[in-house]
């Protein structure tokens, strides 16, 4: 919204000690936040200029230019007349023009100086409004009144040039801040200064003879105002303020009658509709749109309607997009003399949906779908008629229409100290009482610690006892409230939660990973991708309310979509691999209903505390972890490495070593893993997720490489199982015994299996386990496998000898024998 500073000042009874950085500065604390300060950019002298002669010389590329003597008084050190050079034809010798002289300077850094051109020497400029960046012409210059003053004086002041206009932020709830009427109320308010309201004006009689009016939806449309003017006078022009007024809000000057309705909008902040009255076939209705009507409004286009728009029609059908845009059937021309004025007041909901259903901004929109007040439809049609009898010489016809009236307000109880309850500001009972009824609210007491508040008629926003609150804390100022760091809670730290996090993350980190953070939206087709089986518990989510694509409409069962997604991403763009992970919350849905709503006025009860959490969705917190492509970089130091499989299990293990988490793995199918290549991870018997190499089909589904490898954890049931603080490795000086095993089994038997039972038996000597060769063949029989391990032995306080480590390893191949049936090769 941009006010120009005297026009705020017309309203307002400001002191001339408040300059416009003052003013900006209180009005951005009661919530108008200033965009920005605009004024002329232009330097120099810039000044009336009388034409006295325009001599018109064709020149060869077809175009005519005007070699002009101008007037410019003593502006020039002369006084003698200036010869300019220019390009316009709409004025002529006596004409009073804008002239800017040499070493002036126009918006855009432009600077003026004397040159020769056209085979003259051009000593300035006669400038048009676009130069002086304060409208859109540019075919012709600026020709003044004849009585705008004498050559050579200042013109600055005359076109509103040396005004300083803000331009606020306005927060979607405060409607009435766009208007002048709503932004000189809040300066009013601010410096505590009276507020002349252009509101306040006596209204004819309601004798509904403007103009029949039907209204179908009252709800839509609670109010309807109708006058009628005739005998308007189309070619008068807009006055100088109106049009000056309204360029600086950012609109564009149209004809009088046109400017007059945008003029009292802004002025009020209702929007008014003026139609030709001889283009209007019958009474003017209000309802919604049937499905297959079409409407081409004033921007021409022709837009289908939708049986939740409202319009406004007459005999032919729909002649506008209520509160939004008018149709181009009954649009004033150059021709028009009958103005019908049409001011009502709309409901906001069904102006933003009109809006957004026909990709339609309009001044008159932005403003209908915040709420307007209900109350100015009359007044505001008024002052048009008013303007438009004034300036284009029309005569106000008899007849007032107002159909419906402004909806009442409901009386808010408050207690008269919850501002200062909860601002924490010393407010007293009549400050709180003072500050309501400065904004325009109806305060009764109730008794001594309890008013009713009915809000004003401009202020939709205002709606229970904390909306009041601010109101008032605003008017105190928010600076005003007191500064309590809150108390520390001593000793406590970092949460277990917290600690092990911090470790999981720092662990990753450490095995080359990266953290990303990506979208937990998914739909149908995302788990079409995984290859999911219809009946996979992961298809059942928990659908969002508003989700932000009708694509992904639910809350994630897993968090690899968005890591694959990241992944296949990164490899498009070039990169060699990726080695990423993410921790966060999936979500499955509860078997318990909705969840109940309650009211704001009080905190909830345990009870309704226990039935909100009964009803969340289950949301446990997972890890997970994608590598793809080069694991370990080629170079001079040898071949490198592609991520696989047993990378995944790695990444797994290392994770469960700094946890001080014992894991079993077992081998297990399960999409989106290979078949063959997947790994079950297990606590206690308890599965907690899968690490392995993802299906083909799912890598190229991503386009990511083959043999990629994918884990996912269930992040608080390792944590669960976590130790605390996990020991430290424990080191020996006397020298390692090496012993090698080789065990055949059935081909179903897991490593993990196998390495379990050969570390039961080996005792406390065992140092380390690492298997080292796979070998199936016709040597060993079919449906067999050999395993090659290697075992190494030490003792913390002695050199062990032949017979000791003969014995554990005798020992743990008699383990792996009795427990799963290990032959010995």
């Amino acid at each position: 919204m941009k006010a120009p500073v005297s026009w705020i000042r017309e309203l307002v009874d400001l002191p001339e000690s408040v300059t416009t950085e003052v003013l900006t500065d209180r009005l951005t604390a009661l919530g108008l936040k200033l965009e920005a300060v605009d004024s002329a950019d232009i330097t120099g002298p810039l000044v009336i200029g009388r034409v006295l002669t325009q001599d018109k010389e064709p020149q060869k590329n077809g175009k005519v230019i005007n070699w002009c003597t101008v007037d410019v008084g003593d502006a020039n050190g002369t006084g003698e007349p200036q010869g300019i050079i220019c390009g316009a034809h709409n004025f002529g010798p006596g004409d009073l023009v804008v002239v800017v002289l040499p070493g002036g300077v126009l918006p855009g850094g432009f600077e003026i100086s004397a040159r020769k051109t056209y085979g003259h020497v051009s000593a300035g400029m006669i400038c048009s409004a676009r130069e002086l960046g304060i409208g859109e012409d540019h075919d012709g210059i600026i020709v003044l009144p004849p009585d705008a003053g004498e050559p050579g004086d200042d013109v600055l002041g005359l076109l509103g040039l040396d005004e300083e206009i803000i331009e606020f932020e306005i927060n979607p709830d405060r409607a009435y801040a766009l208007s002048l009427r709503g932004v000189a109320r809040e300066a009013a308010l601010g410096f505590n200064v009276p507020f002349a309201d252009p509101a306040e004006r006596e209204l004819p009689a309601v004798d509904g003879k403007a103009w029949e009016v039907v209204v179908d939806d009252p709800v839509g449309c609670p109010v309807f105002a109708a006058r009628l003017v005739s005998g308007f006078d189309p070619a008068a022009p807009t006055p100088e303020f109106i049009k000056r007024r309204v360029e600086q809000a950012g609109m564009r000057s149209i004809s009088l009658a046109v400017d007059v309705t945008n003029y009292v909008m802004l002025e009020l902040g209702q929007p008014i509709h003026g139609y030709d009255a001889d283009k209007v076939a019958g009474a003017l209705g209000v309802r919604r749109a049937r499905e297959g009507e079409r409407l081409t409004t004033l921007d021409g286009a022709d837009r289908g309607l939708s049986a939740e728009d409202l319009v406004i029609t007459d005999d032919s059908g729909p002649i506008g997009l209520a509160g939004v845009m008018g149709g181009a059937t009954t649009e004033m021309s150059e021709t028009t003399t009958r103005i019908l004025v049409e001011a009502a007041h709309w409901d906001a909901v069904s102006m933003f949906r009109t809006g957004k259903r026909h990709k339609l901004t309009s001044e008159a929109g932005k403003r209908n779908e915040r709420g307007v007040d209900p109350l100015l439809p009359g007044i505001a049609a008024d002052r048009v008629v008013e303007l438009l009898v004034e300036h284009g010489g029309a005569t106000a016809e008899p007849g007032y229409t107002l159909v419906g009236a402004a909806p009442e307000r409901p009386a808010i109880t408050i207690a008269t100290d919850l501002p200062a309850r909860l601002s924490g500001i010393d407010i007293t009972a009549m400050t709180t009482v003072e500050n309501l009824r400065a904004i325009g609210a109806t305060v009764t007491e109730q008794d001594a610690d309890t008013i009713e508040v009915v809000p004003p008629t401009w202020r939709p926003d205002i709606n229970d006892p904390y909306d009041l609150v601010e109101e008032v804390v605003r008017i105190v100022g928010y600076d005003q409230v007191p500064s309590v760091l809150p108390r520390r809670a001593t000793g406590r730290g970092l949460t277990r939660t917290q600690r092990l996090r911090r470790r999981i993350g720092r662990t990753l980190a450490g095995a080359g990973l990266v953290e990303v953070v990506s979208f937990p939206f998914v739909g149908d087709a995302t788990f079409d991708k995984l290859g999911l089986p219809a009946d996979d518990p992961l298809r059942s989510t928990v659908g969002l309310a508003n989700p932000l694509s009708s694509e992904e409409p639910a809350y994630t069962t897993t968090l690899l979509p968005g890591l694959l997604e990241a992944s296949s991403r990164n490899i498009g763009r070039g990169a060699p691999g990726v080695a990423l992970f993410e921790t966060g919350t999936v979500a499955f849905p509860a078997d318990n209903g909705p969840a109940p709503i309650y009211g704001v006025h009080t905190r909830p009860s345990e009870a309704e505390l226990e039935k909100l959490v009964e009803a969340l969705p289950v949301q446990p917190q997972h890890l997970a972890v994608v590598l793809a492509g080069e694991r370990r970089r080629a170079g001079w130091w040898g071949a490198g490495a592609d991520a696989g499989w047993t990378d995944a299990l790695a990444v797994v293990r290392r994770l469960a070593a700094d946890l001080g988490v014992t894991l079993e793995v077992a081998s297990t199918a399960r999409m989106p893993w290979h078949p063959g290549r997947c790994a079950l991870i297990s606590i206690d018997g308890v599965e907690v997720g899968h690490a392995g190499e993802l299906h083909p089909s799912v890598c190229a589904s991503y386009g990511l490489p083959a043999r990629s490898a994918a884990v996912e954890l269930d992040l608080d049931a390792m944590m669960a199982a976590a130790t605390d603080v996990t020991p430290g490795p424990q080191f020996s000086t006397m020298p390692v015994a090496k012993e090698d095993v080789a065990l055949v089994v059935d081909a179903a038997v897991s490593v993990a299996a196998v390495e379990a039972a050969l570390r039961e038996g080996a005792g406390d000597l065992l140092e380390s386990i690492r298997l080292f060769d796979v070998y199936t063949g016709a040597q060993i029989g079919e449906g067999r496998k050999s395993l090659a391990f290697a075992l190494r032995f030490r003792a913390p306080d002695r050199t062990l000898t032949e017979a000791e480590t003969s014995a554990a390893r005798d020992a743990a191949v008699a383990r792996a024998a009795e427990l799963i049936g290990a032959v010995q090769r």
